[in-house]
């Protein structure tokens, strides 16, 4: 019997500062007409079977199976399929960091690289982690999180890229974009998936950047704004309850009553009445 003990030095280790929005599993043809976009996080994208075509930025380039195509944080890009042969890929958004490179840590736009000889090993953590995101099962963010920085280090050593931290800024400009979407479109139906759906930014994560940047969450942000145009119409016109609950976006009258009654300890008819008899004291008093 033989038994050897590989001793590890006691070093630091420094967390990895990201997170894992989505994981999508994609199948394309020729059919497919995307419009070049840009995100305010990293995409990964890793071609499973087929070929196709990437557009980053004024550049196109062919890509096979087993290329992994990284793109930064900020960088218009889109995917073409080819006639007759579907591109099949998962795509990762990971917020958080961004590719440089190693001879003056500049980040660049995009890069392309061929796995086929780490294929098992790449292949092995983006398929379990669209298992634990499938599944939810008891603890899968934490599953996921770690295997999102094995993922990510492995890559590193492979493609002989640095990562670096990616600006808060980044997030701040979609919030700011969610608070101008809200403030032009909030008569309209939204609801919290429109709005992550919008900025490919995890709903709960959404929340919570929102929160930060606003100081209230997104869907109360909204009830406001529709809250404050409702006080305006009660006073300002005759309309009938019913209608002006549809002109803000609530579902129904009785939905719209509760949620003005609890931002304004008021029913809608109650501060009608009051903006009524506030009016007719000041053309009294004038």
């Amino acid at each position: 019997m033989s038994n050897r003990r590989y001793q590890l030095d006691e070093i630091e280790l420094q967390k990895m500062n990201i997170r894992l929005l989505y994981i999508t599993q994609a199948r394309y043809g020729a059919d497919w007409h995307s419009v070049p976009h840009s995100h305010h996080f990293t995409e990964l994208f890793y071609v499973t079977r087929g070929r196709g075509k990437f557009l980053v930025n004024n550049t196109k380039f062919d890509v096979q199976e087993h290329d992994m195509i990284i793109v930064n944080p900020n960088v218009s890009h889109t995917e073409l399929g080819i006639p007759d042969v579907p591109l099949e890929y998962i795509a990762l958004g990971i917020n958080g960091l961004q590719f440089t490179s190693h001879d003056d840590n500049i980040p660049y736009d995009y890069s392309l690289h061929h796995f086929e000889e780490y294929n098992e090993e790449i292949s092995f953590y983006l398929k379990t982690l669209l298992a634990e995101v499938q599944r939810k099962e008891e603890s899968f963010n934490l599953i996921c999180q770690n295997l999102l920085e094995v993922l990510i280090l492995n890559l590193v050593r492979h493609t002989k890229k640095k990562i670096s931290i990616a600006s808060v800024k980044k997030i701040t400009k979609e919030c700011r974009f969610v608070e101008q979407y809200l403030d032009e479109h909030f008569k309209e139906d939204i609801t919290l998936e429109t709005l992550s759906n919008l900025t490919y930014l995890n709903k709960y994560y959404l929340v919570h950047a929102f929160k930060s940047y606003k100081g209230i969450s997104p869907i109360n942000y909204l009830i406001e704004k529709r809250i404050n145009e409702a006080k305006n119409l009660l006073e300002t016109t005759n309309y009938p309850i019913a209608k002006i609950a549809t002109m803000i976006g609530f579902s129904s009258q009785s939905y719209f009553s509760q949620v003005f009654k609890k931002e304004t300890s008021m029913t809608p008819n109650e501060y009608r009445k009051c903006s009524d008899l506030s009016m007719e004291k000041k053309a009294i008093l004038s």
